[in-house]
């Protein structure tokens, strides 16, 4: 809750979503700011799980934050290491 309220302090976007809402691939790919078709690939190589409801991929929201926390956060060392 204190991280929403600072994220919006610094006029980020927030998004607040139930822990276990099921989104569409096109919902979790608009979280994370990548196209579709890479979410598709990422789900597809195992690095982001998701379930297949009839011939469609569901991905937990919970499972979406944690993977963009992390890209995030290896976003952030990277960045630190190539100013050094």
């Amino acid at each position: 809750m204190y991280q929403a309220a600072a994220l919006l302090a610094e006029g980020r976007p927030v998004a607040v979503l139930p822990d276990e809402e099921m989104l569409s691939t096109q919902a979790a790919a608009d979280i994370l700011n990548v196209s579709r078709q890479y979410l598709v690939r990422s789900v597809d190589a195992g690095e982001l799980p998701a379930e297949k409801i009839g011939s469609h991929r569901r991905l937990r929201a919970t499972d979406v934050a944690a993977f963009k926390a992390t890209r995030d956060a290896k976003r952030a060392l990277a960045l630190i290491g190539w100013c050094r």
